[in-house]
């Protein structure tokens, strides 16, 4: 293989990768098979995507199944009896009041439909002028033009920031390196960061402002966990004011900080929830966006033959998807997932943590089972550190990721103290060889 193939990697740094492929060509519970027959233990989860392991057996059945009874029904004006029933189980999880799903396939399209319908919420509510949106510094919605305009991660935007949507403003990100370094789960300084949402409201006028789109726990950007009550202030603020507040738990939902969802963890109740991933264990595309009835009530206006939300995707829905998705969350009761991964969450803390003295980390976060570990960059060569690492622990038998030069970890819901002393022994022996 060479960098002649045709395949073209995303987030990829695909001239290296083709000198060097790393071919996975199985999986099975807790870990990957590669090309040429090595075991490697996954400490990521697939891509935040696979808490239950990979190629569960009901997962496997259910979708098999599926796919030999209706591979595919028509979305628009017609449904299927599996997107049904997930939309009721979700609904079962979800906070009090959201009552409502729509489907959509993966987190960037969930990001984007969620901004979507808080726009045509005011709209309908005769508050046309609403059309500012707000994200924050460093965060990630997806790629898609409305997720990575609210979207805050520098190196995400800046080759498309001409064609970025107009109207929209950032709040100040979350992170002090000086005040809160090598905080374990939530930073006792901040909550305080949350006013400034006041700063942008008097700026554009909070009559102007649509919705504020945040990740409880912020992912791609190397796990920054929000303040002690930041997260109740800013459901406040949006009280205040009228704003549609969206919780991204497209990394957070379904296990991932050891409950359904963020915003039961955290107590905030947002007014729509953004969601993929877990949904189906990443077997199956798909995402979810979840709203409370009050939105969804406000759009059935008009004749009842005409379409409420012009919005929707060929595959919304979909039945093997659906079937996924039904398998996945029927699998998390069963097992216990999410009490599970609360049981896992200290042992994981602890371990994560003692990579402190380890030569040239400058700090370390986590909630829940998701970690970062931060490393000093070198000198002229941001991320190289990071993604050398990333290579020796590939090679070593451990799967991570790193985000420039940040460790990221997100294991299984029912890692085992073994799994978990593995995964980091042999990042600590990374980080020693790379110093």
């Amino acid at each position: 293989m060479n960098h002649d193939q045709a395949y073209w990697l995303p987030f990829t740094a695909n001239r290296a990768f083709w000198k060097s492929p790393r071919v996975i060509t199985g999986a099975r519970g807790h870990y990957y098979t590669t090309d040429d027959g090595r075991q490697l233990l996954d400490g990521f989860s697939g891509l935040w995507t696979s808490g239950l392991g990979h190629c569960h057996p009901k997962i496997v059945a259910a979708v098999q199944e599926q796919v030999a009874t209706l591979d595919y029904a028509m979305s628009f004006q017609v449904s299927n009896d599996k997107a049904i029933a997930l939309a009721g189980e979700v609904v079962a999880m979800a906070p009090a009041g959201m009552n409502k799903v729509f489907f959509t396939n993966s987190g960037s399209e969930s990001a984007d439909t969620a901004l979507k319908i808080a726009l045509a919420y005011h709209r309908a509510r005769g508050e046309g002028q609403r059309t500012r949106l707000i994200g924050r510094e460093r965060g990630y919605h997806g790629v898609n033009f409305g997720g990575l305009s609210v979207g805050g991660i520098p190196g995400n935007r800046k080759v498309f920031s001409a064609a970025l949507l107009p109207g929209v403003d950032h709040l100040r990100h979350t992170y002090s390196a000086a005040d809160m370094a090598f905080s374990k789960g939530q930073p006792a300084w901040g909550a305080h960061l949350a006013d400034d949402l006041e700063r942008l409201c008097a700026l554009h006028d909070a009559s102007n402002i649509a919705a504020v789109i945040v990740e409880p726990v912020a992912g791609s950007t190397g796990i920054l966990v929000p303040p002690i009550a930041y997260l109740q202030r800013l459901r406040e603020i949006c009280d205040k004011y009228g704003i549609v507040l969206i919780f991204d738990e497209v990394i957070t939902a379904f296990g991932r900080i050891g409950a359904p969802f963020a915003a039961e963890r955290f107590g905030v109740t947002p007014d729509i929830i953004t969601a993929a991933k877990g949904l189906t264990n990443g077997v199956v595309p798909m995402g979810a966006v979840i709203v409370r009835d009050s939105i969804y009530d406000a759009l059935m206006q008009g004749p009842e033959h005409v379409v409420e939300l012009f919005h929707g995707y060929t595959y919304s829905g979909h039945p093997l998807a659906a079937a996924a998705g039904l398998a996945t969350l029927a699998a998390y009761r069963d097992e216990d997932s999410f009490a599970r991964a609360r049981a896992v969450e200290p042992i994981f803390e602890e371990m994560i943590h003692a990579l402190r003295d380890a030569p040239n980390v400058v700090d370390i976060r986590n909630f829940g089972l998701m970690g970062g570990v931060e490393l000093a960059p070198r000198d002229g060569a941001v991320g190289a550190r990071g993604f050398e690492i990333f290579l020796k622990c590939f090679e070593a038998g451990v799967v991570i990721r790193n985000g420039g030069d940040i460790l990221q970890f997100a294991p299984f819901l029912d890692s085992t103290p073994d799994e978990l002393g593995r995964i980091f022994d042999t990042v600590r022996q990374a980080i020693r060889t790379t110093a």
